[in-house]
């Protein structure tokens, strides 16, 4: 037996300010604001007072998933123009000290098992990485930017054609939030 529906409400916290048109959702709080399609024939998204409702009639499987991966990406468009994501990571060396600097919007790694040619990793959007010695912060109010910019710095420093066991230098996330 099908379900009749798949509903997910989601509150809208004081002064935070959504618009849904023609299903492109836009957030806009203290923190700045942010813009997302989410599309799907068969559900629906609707602002009813101080509520976001995202809901599908006799939904399918797939379609019920994805009521909520809807809701959650409006959830966490709330909290990054509210509170903001905060990613930081360590970097770590045993072997030759690892210098970390920004410039653009690339984070410039030297140095990286002695390495004569520096590694390079895109920063994403409107993200701030700060790097004060061996820390680095990742901000900014898109999840997706910041957590891409933290796995494009991962993976950056990823140790090739060497024994990962004994070459355990890199730059590692030790911590996520808001």
């Amino acid at each position: 037996m099908k379900i009749p529906f798949a509903i997910k409400e989601i509150e809208i916290p004081e002064g935070v300010q959504i618009e849904i048109d023609n299903n492109v959702v836009k957030v806009e709080g203290p923190k700045g604001k942010l813009e997302r399609e989410l599309s799907h024939p068969r559900v629906t998204i609707e602002k009813k007072d101080s509520k976001i409702v995202v809901r599908c009639e006799l939904p399918k499987k797939a379609e019920k998933a994805l009521v909520g991966t809807f809701a959650a990406h409006i959830r966490n468009m709330i909290k990054g123009v509210t509170e903001g994501f905060v990613y930081k990571m360590k970097v770590v060396y045993a072997h030759f000290p690892i210098k970390v600097s920004v410039r653009d919007r690339e984070v410039i790694i030297d140095n990286f098992l002695g390495e004569q040619y520096p590694r390079k990793a895109k920063i994403f959007g409107d993200v701030k990485v700060n790097v004060s010695k061996d820390d680095i912060t990742i901000e900014g109010i898109d999840r997706e930017k910041v957590g891409q910019t933290a796995a494009n710095i991962e993976r950056a420093v990823r140790v090739k054609n060497r024994d990962i066991r004994v070459f355990q230098d890199g730059i590692y996330i030790t911590s996520k939030g808001a």
